[in-house]
């Protein structure tokens, strides 16, 4: 018998033995296990094939691609990395199997001028043995090699310093993606992981020379960042190299900007703060 016994004669039987309070312990649960089943997310169920045209080659292919809008952003590094679920960055080269030919798919719409496909066609597409084929996911090798050769065909093509500088932004963001996913089980661990760090400070380096170099050649928009992200990009990927002069004089052209958000200011007043921490320096 409960407090809502005797409500069967008017309809209400099936819903006697329902609680009068939540049991709190079953919410708890409920959402652990909520939360477990978003942690086991299925990286292959967020990926398809998409069909693309080589602008070299004229061949027809198909490559991994994220269904867009389906995985959350989760957060983001201070150079601007997104974190979503898992790694989106790892589909962000297309390479075309046949020819070689390989480009970030910011930049896979842009056709190669008949003076790059010349170039390409002379010194990658004649060269190229082929590419492994990905599994239902692709791995952080996979996609390294993939941006090596966008890399390696940015310069072959003679592409703009942004478009080389962000692909090895991009590369450095993949390596310390594969850096923070080794097993802990992985033979030499922490040499592993120092190697990857190396690799990781020499894409930096070189994503930070390109941009620098992209300031006085190129007109904003760049990569898809205005003028003011792409500074604050720069001086961060400076900060990173202990290029600290350089880091801060770019920080203060950011915190003195006009009409910006208040976030990215704030964001540049953070670095600013870790320099003189790092470097025992006082604010003058």
């Amino acid at each position: 018998m409960g407090l809502l016994s005797g409500l069967e004669n008017i309809g209400m039987g099936g819903l006697s033995e329902v609680k009068i309070f939540e049991d709190e312990k079953s919410k708890v649960e409920a959402a652990q296990k909520k939360k477990k089943e978003q942690v086991e997310l299925r990286e292959e169920d967020f990926i398809f094939d998409k069909t693309y045209k080589c602008p070299v080659c004229d061949k027809e292919y198909k490559v991994r691609t994220v269904r867009t809008g389906k995985v959350k952003l989760v957060g983001s590094d201070s150079d601007l990395r997104p974190r979503y679920q898992f790694d989106t960055l790892k589909y962000d080269a297309v390479t075309c199997p046949y020819c070689g030919y390989s480009v970030l798919t910011r930049y896979f719409n842009i056709n190669p001028t008949s003076g790059q496909m010349k170039l390409l066609r002379e010194n990658v597409c004649r060269a190229f043995k082929g590419i492994d084929e990905p599994g239902d996911i692709m791995t952080y090798d996979d996609a390294l090699t993939r941006h090596k050769l966008a890399l390696l065909c940015s310069i072959v093509k003679r592409g703009k310093a942004s478009e080389k500088a962000y692909t090895c932004l991009k590369m450095a963001w993949l390596l310390r993606g594969k850096s923070e996913s080794l097993p802990a089980n992985t033979p030499n661990l922490e040499k592993v992981r120092k190697d990857l760090a190396e690799q990781e400070k020499e894409a930096i380096t070189n994503a930070y020379e390109g941009f620098t170099e992209a300031f006085s050649k190129e007109n904003f928009p760049m990569c898809g960042m205005d003028e003011v992200t792409v500074t604050y990009l720069t001086a961060e990927l400076a900060r990173k190299i202990e290029k600290y002069d350089d880091a801060l004089r770019l920080c203060a052209r950011v915190i003195t900007a006009k009409n910006v958000n208040d976030r990215i200011k704030e964001k540049a007043r953070d670095m600013k703060d870790r320099i003189y921490e790092a470097t025992g320096r006082k604010e003058s």
